[in-house]
Parts: structure tokens; sequence; C-alpha cells
């Protein structure tokens, strides 16, 4: 790896990035335009961190599988016959060829190319015409294996196999998320493998961004929910592998649609606090979680360039909520709200890109409202400079 920028200076430059909101500045604007950056960010952060891949309810089955990938890397995740969920390579130990696409229902992976065979637990179990190949069995090959959680119901896949838990690094969270019983909800199929022309931090950062919510969203669909309404948690613990804030609404169980308010069943086990809030759930480096008393927005965020990423976009209801035969017409009505939401965050992610590749591109100041902001970049800091420290030149 070459360093040409990337130097102690740099790297102890970002301490001011993680002080305390009042005081901290942004990121520099290389760390979402810099193809040498983005390569050591996959050292620092996604070869070795949770990367969340999907829903556990996406592999409900006995040989269920999907297929997804992160920093170009293929991966296959099955239900085995053992009912284990395992995540896996997809890359054939043969000639690299891809053993899975897409989604489905299988008894075994066949590679199109070669017909090589492997088991839902990513054993070779057939090689035809490697009987005259020297030292060759088929014991000894086997698609390479990652490690595997599943956290609210979402999987999550480690490259790294030595890599701490999941669950103990997120128990700062559980408290505002047990009364939505995520583990138990379903929704419908969710829209994947979006492209975006931008870096994945800018999307990561604006849907943590309660500052905006009452400017860029300013109108009837967003009103209720204002800025000023913004609370952050004060007792995170600074290892926590995840963070949240909430936003209070103008009224109980507040929602995007016309009507401004939850059209689908309210999640049952809501209190007062829950219904006159909203809640948001951020998992970096790939969940943000858009929580309101009647429907989670997830967003699986894939990053696959230095200004480009792809991402996953579902959503959770209520138990029972999707036996209502109005249920598609009720969704629709938040879907078309959230859309035109959404559209306007889209256009700001692209033209935040493109000011950020420009030489009057600066490290901005924060205000309060984008507390969560710092809350990332202490999450990135923290991983940005002990990587740098591992891995920098040492003569």
């Amino acid at each position: 790896m070459k360093h040409s920028f990337l130097n102690d200076a740099f790297f102890s430059g970002l301490d001011s990035s993680a002080l305390g909101v009042e005081a901290a500045e942004t990121l520099p604007p290389l760390c979402y335009t810099d193809r040498e950056f983005y390569e050591f960010e996959k050292e620092a952060l996604f070869n070795h961190e949770w990367l969340c891949v999907g829903r556990e309810s996406w592999v409900k089955e006995t040989g269920d599988y999907f297929t997804t990938s992160i920093i170009d890397e293929p991966i296959v995740v099955a239900r085995g016959r053992d009912g284990v969920i395992r995540a896996m390579s997809s890359v054939c130990q043969h000639r690299a060829m891809l053993v899975a696409e897409g989604q489905g229902n299988t008894r075994a992976f066949l590679c199109p190319y070669h017909h090589w065979s492997y088991g839902l637990d990513g054993q070779l179990i057939g090689a035809p015409a490697m009987e005259k190949t020297c030292n060759f069995d088929k014991k000894d090959i086997k698609l390479p294996q990652f490690k595997v959680e599943v956290w609210h119901g979402f999987i999550f896949v480690n490259f790294d196999l030595d890599a701490p838990a999941l669950a103990p690094r997120l128990a700062a969270l559980e408290g505002v998320m047990a009364p939505y019983s995520m583990a138990t909800l379903n929704g419908p199929a969710p829209d994947r493998d979006i492209k975006f022309p931008w870096n994945w931090k800018v999307m990561f950062e604006n849907n943590n961004d309660g500052y905006h919510a009452n400017r860029l969203h300013g109108g009837a669909l967003h009103d209720f929910v204002p800025s000023r309404l913004a609370a952050f948690p004060d007792d995170l613990p600074a290892d926590t592998a995840g963070y949240y804030r909430t936003n209070g609404t103008l009224h109980a169980d507040a929602s995007f649609n016309p009507t401004q308010k939850a059209i689908l069943p309210v999640f049952p086990a809501l209190g007062e606090a829950e219904r006159n809030r909203m809640l948001f759930v951020n998992v970096p480096p790939t969940l943000s979680l858009v929580i309101t008393s009647d429907m989670i927005i997830y967003l699986i965020l894939r990053a696959d360039g230095a200004e480009t990423h792809l991402m996953d976009q579902g959503y959770l209801v209520a138990p029972g909520a999707m036996e209502d035969p109005l249920f598609d017409d009720k969704l629709a009505m938040n879907k078309h709200s959230t859309a035109a939401i959404i559209a306007q965050d889209l256009h700001v992610d692209e033209m935040v890109q493109v000011g950020l590749r420009s030489r009057h591109a600066i490290r901005g100041r924060y205000s309060w409202q984008e507390q969560a902001q710092r809350e990332f970049n202490g999450w990135l800091v923290r991983r940005y400079q002990d990587t740098w420290a591992r891995v920098k030149p040492t003569a």
C-alpha cells in the first residue's frame, strides 16, 4: 500500500473530528473522495467490523439463500440442513466463477462453469473429471467461511474470524430497541442493489442527521418532527459498536403520510415515550434504522468504491399488519411520502459529493443537532488511528 498523504500528521489531525460536538470539525474531504484512503478504509473498517447483509427472514427455510457483496467481496448466505445460517464466499475454488447469484432455495450450489458443486455448508461435494489431478481431495476444499451473528433479526457477517462478538458491544442500544421486538417483525420484499454515485459515509451521515430535517424537508410531511426536539444519549460507552438519537414529535404516533399519523398497526409494546418520538439507530458501517410507531425503514449500505456504494432498503411492520386486506394501500401511502423525502436526501447526497471534490471544501463545524455525526466520527477516528498505528511503514 502506498502512503502518499497517509502519515502520522494526517491521522493525528483527525483528533479534532472526535471532540465534543461544540468543538468538533468534520472529517477531511479526501476521506470521502480519495481511492487510496478507500483502500486504507477497507482494512480499517470492513475487514474487521461486523457488516449487516440482510434479514434472518430472507433465509427462513432449509436451502434458502441470498447473495450480496461488500467492498467487492461476493457473499452467499444460506440456511443449512442443520438450521444454521452460514455466510461464505461465493467464489468457486476452481476458477473463481461465482457459484450463486440472486436468491432462492437450493439443495447445493452448482458452479455453472465446470459443475463443481458445494453443500449448503460450503463443502465441495462434486468435481467432475478431477480423478487424474495429483494431490486433489474434495475434503480439502470448502468455500471460505465468514463469522455470522444475528442481532434483532439482522444478519451480520465479519471477514475476521477472530473478531469479538457484536451483541455485547451494542448493549447500550438494547433499552431503546426492546419495545419494537424487531426479531419478530417482517415486511414486504426489500429493494436491493440500489447504486449511488457518492461515498457511503455521505449516505450514512445523512441518515443520522436531524439538523436538516425541518430545513431540507420543511413542509407538511416533516414539520411534525422538529429538529429542535432532537435528543442524544450522554451515556454511550466509548467502545460501543452503534449509537442512536431520538426526535420528539408534535403528536403521538406521528408517521410519514398525508395524515401525519400512523395508519398501520402501532407496535404493541410501545409506551407513551416511544409513541411521542421517532428513533434513529445506527450500526456503522452498514446499518441505519428509521423507526416510527408503525413502521421501521432499514437501510443496508454496502461500500464498493471511493465514491460509490450500493444499498438495500426495506420496511418492517407490526405482527399481523400484512394480513390487512388494505395493507398494500396503506404501505403505499407511507412509501409515497417517504419517497418524496428520500428524493430530497438523495439530491443533497449527490451534490455533497460534488462539493467534497472541490478545492474549496473545508473541515466544517457542527450544530448541537448534529451530535450523531460526532458519534459517527468518534467510531471512525478510533478505527482509523488504531489501524494506521498497526500498518504504517516502519522504515
